[in-house]
């Protein structure tokens, strides 16, 4: 085992896509993507230390860290590979030309089946969480996805979302403006956590050009999880 990885029963699992460019990490809620001040060792470096030893090199292995989940949050994550890579991918991000889409599963159900939400988000940088508003306001930035009920159980429902626009714990602020926390997300208004901490959202779908190989790749990716919610879930849309 390498320090921080289980090959056997981690990465053969969590590894989603993979060319000579990028890998695609179906990330599990406890992970953190790159280094922060907890000292817990992220993805980035795991990715490295599992190049390193599977593909025998020698020196350094390069892993750029190209976009971000919240901690809690799980689900498809990009790494670059090469430098090549990283400053493609980065292009394709900032010309929003990724499509990306999320499950969430929340308690309370939305008014209508299927919406367009529109908000106004401003973060707070002290407390690392963002607020919606219904109008813009001063320094505020727009805020747009669209969901759709896809299946309930007894007592929560599972929404597909596709993010419009990527701002700060967007889709968390924005569900829980309208009154449907995401499970387990006290800090925007769930009545309590999950255990281990993490929330029930999930990065689900990735569709993009490859801006190098050019050819039109299509990912999906169900939570890696022994959690009962998500496995009831996981059923209704295998």
């Amino acid at each position: 085992m390498i320090s921080g990885i289980n090959k056997e029963s981690i990465w053969e699992e969590q590894i989603v896509y993979e060319d000579n460019h990028i890998i695609v990490i179906n990330k599990l809620p406890s992970e953190i993507v790159q280094g922060d001040k907890t000292g817990d060792l992220p993805l980035s470096e795991k990715i490295k230390n599992y190049l390193k030893v599977r593909d025998h090199k020698p020196g350094n292995v390069f892993c750029g860290v190209i976009h971000r989940l919240d901690r809690p949050v799980s689900g498809l994550v990009i790494f670059a590979k090469t430098s090549k890579g990283l400053s493609k991918f980065n292009e394709l991000f900032r010309e929003k030309t990724i499509q990306k889409t999320y499950l969430a599963v929340v308690k309370n159900k939305p008014a209508k089946e299927k919406d367009l939400l529109t908000h106004y988000l401003i973060k707070n940088e002290k407390t690392n969480t963002s607020k919606a508003f219904n109008k813009e306001v001063p320094h505020s930035l727009k805020s747009q996805l669209e969901y759709e009920v896809i299946s309930s159980s007894d007592n929560y429902h599972l929404l597909h979302i596709k993010l419009l626009t990527g701002r700060h714990h967007q889709i968390r602020c924005q569900l829980s403006a309208i009154g449907s926390p995401i499970k387990g997300d006290l800090k925007y208004g769930f009545n309590r956590t999950n255990d281990g901490g993490f929330i029930h959202l999930h990065s689900y779908s990735l569709e993009f050009e490859h801006p190098i190989k050019k050819e039109k790749i299509s990912l999906k990716a169900l939570p890696v999880s022994n959690d009962a919610v998500w496995s009831f879930f996981a059923k209704q849309i295998s």
